[in-house]
């Protein structure tokens, strides 16, 4: 009962951050010291899927029980109690407070930053390096919006769900800013109030596709290559700042009703009120922290327990 309650709390966290533009929910994951746990799960529970759309039913059952439902469905019911219940209250808030809001998840993303540092098995000048190259690109990238594209094809929005998926699960990474980069977000805003179940399920086709794709990739490579992948996601969540810093306009929003991004993307020096969004990220920096060495009692604790099991 301790270790799902704990899990409800880890995901809730995760659905909470995958609300805010520049945040995802694999931030968190990586604070709570169970991101290459999950993308393990994620992994297996697409070979489940691949089993059953070959008809091999057996394969599909063995393939089951690999699956620590235990860990993965209570983190899942935590991330949609998230959705439901902070949704409008942290879009409100970036509407609202937009500096002070983004000074909070600036502060999230250095601490973040740190904890994933300290994750490296062997850090060295080599990760630095990938660390900052990526940092640049993401930050460079950041800066470019694409206007809606006009009648997309089925193809364009499986492969929007596709995307956005993958982002969701990178630590530093955005769906909704994935998608308006690429011009997509609008369309499957307008589909989504629209209830074009077609077009919606050609999204949630390319999201399981996605997932089952990339979390199969993201195991390998963190398998063979761990330090370099780490890197990699420490220069995705330095490149985030790009969204995340607080002057002039605080984080970037997405309006249900235009369907257009308030540019959040413009970076400038702080003007006379500085003091809330740099009081709220250095909270925000060592609550992070302090939430990390949580995380990680309580991972080595349900490790022990399934070890003893």
């Amino acid at each position: 009962m301790h270790s799902t309650v704990a899990q409800l709390i880890r995901g809730f966290f995760m659905g909470a951050a995958d609300i805010v533009p520049g945040v995802s929910g694999g931030t968190i994951a990586l604070v709570f010291g169970i991101y290459e746990r999950l993308i393990d799960n994620i992994r297996l529970g697409a070979a489940v899927l691949g089993a059953a759309v070959r008809g091999d039913l057996s394969e599909a059952r063995t393939r089951l029980t690999l699956v620590d439902w235990l860990f993965l469905i209570p983190l899942l019911m935590g991330i949609l109690a998230a959705v439901a219940t902070l949704a409008g209250v942290i879009k409100r808030a970036l509407e609202d407070h937009p500096e002070p809001m983004a000074g909070l998840f600036s502060g999230l993303v250095a601490a973040s930053i740190i904890v994933a540092w300290r994750l490296l098995r062997d850090a060295n000048r080599l990760h630095i390096i990938i660390a900052a190259a990526v940092g640049i690109i993401v930050f460079v990238l950041l800066g470019f919006q694409s206007e809606a594209i006009a009648d997309p094809s089925l193809l364009a929005f499986f492969g929007a769900g596709a995307l956005a998926i993958c982002a969701m699960i990178l630590p530093g990474i955005s769906g909704s800013f994935l998608l308006l980069m690429i011009g997509m977000y609008a369309p499957v805003l307008d589909i989504v109030s629209e209830r074009d179940m077609v077009k919606v399920a050609a999204v949630g086709l390319g999201t399981v596709v996605g997932l089952a794709l990339f979390s199969t990739l993201l195991h390998r490579v963190l398998e063979s290559h761990h330090d370099r992948v780490l890197a990699v996601m420490i220069g995705l969540m330095i490149g985030s700042f790009r969204v995340l810093w607080p002057w002039p306009d605080g984080v970037g929003i997405v309006s249900d009703e235009t369907a257009e991004a308030v540019d959040g993307t413009l970076i400038e020096w702080p003007d006379g009120n500085a003091a809330w969004p740099i009081s709220l990220g250095v909270i925000a920096f060592i609550a992070i922290l302090a939430i990390s060495l949580i995380g990680e009692r309580m991972a080595r604790r349900d490790a022990g327990r399934s070890a003893s099991t």
